[in-house]
C-alpha cells in the first residue's frame, strides 16, 4: 500500500518542510529513503513520522491507482497486502484509507499483516525487493527513490503501465 497505492514518500517531504521550513522536493531526491536526503540533525523527526496519529490516514492516493485498482478488481481476483503491524495506529489508519479510496475492496480482500512472506499469489507488486524476494509468484517492482538501485526486478513506474499489462 504504501508507495505503490499511497504516496507515502510524498507526506515525508511535506511533513519534513513543514516541520523544518525547508523546500525539499522529491525531484530533488535521486535514491534513498527521505531521510537519508536530510541533515543528520533532522533524520530522526522523518523516522518518527510514521508513530504519529493520522499519518496513514492522510495519505494521497497514486495518480490513476483508484481507477486502475477498481478495473482490476472487476476482472482479477485482487488483494491489498499492507504491513499494518509496525506502528500502533496503522492498521486501523490504513483500513479506514481503504474504506475511503477503494471501498470496492471489501474487507475480505485486504491482507494486514507483519512481514509479507507469508503471502501466496500470482503476482505482487511493490516498492520493496525484500518484499518480492520471498514471493514464489510473478513480481513488479513499483518505482520509488528508494529503490532507484535495485536490480533483479520487472520494474513499473505508475498505475498506467500496470493497467496496459493487465488490462
Amino acid at each position: 500500500m504504501d508507495d505503490v497505492l499511497a504516496e507515502t514518500y510524498e507526506k515525508h517531504i511535506e511533513l519534513y518542510n513543514l516541520e523544518h521550513k525547508q523546500q525539499l522536493n522529491i525531484s530533488q531526491i535521486t535514491s534513498g529513503e527521505v531521510w537519508h536526503n536530510v541533515p543528520e540533525d533532522h533524520q530522526l523527526s522523518i523516522k518518527d513520522h510514521a508513530y504519529q496519529k493520522g499519518f496513514f490516514r492522510d495519505l494521497k492516493p497514486k495518480r490513476d491507482c483508484i481507477q486502475v485498482m477498481e478495473a482490476l478488481y472487476a476482472k482479477h481476483e485482487v488483494y491489498i497486502a499492507t504491513a499494518a503491524t509496525q506502528f500502533p495506529d496503522s492498521l486501523k489508519e490504513k483500513s479506514d484509507w481503504i474504506d475511503e479510496y477503494m471501498p470496492f475492496i471489501t474487507w475480505q480482500h485486504r491482507i494486514m499483516c507483519g512481514h509479507k512472506f507469508i503471502l501466496k499469489g500470482d503476482l505482487l507488486i511493490d516498492d520493496r525487493t525484500y518484499n518480492l524476494e520471498k514471493f514464489d509468484g510473478d513480481t513488479l517492482l513499483f518505482n520509488s527513490p528508494h529503490n532507484v538501485g535495485d536490480t533483479g526486478y520487472t520494474r513499473v513506474n505508475n498505475w498506467l503501465e500496470i493497467a496496459e499489462r493487465f488490462l
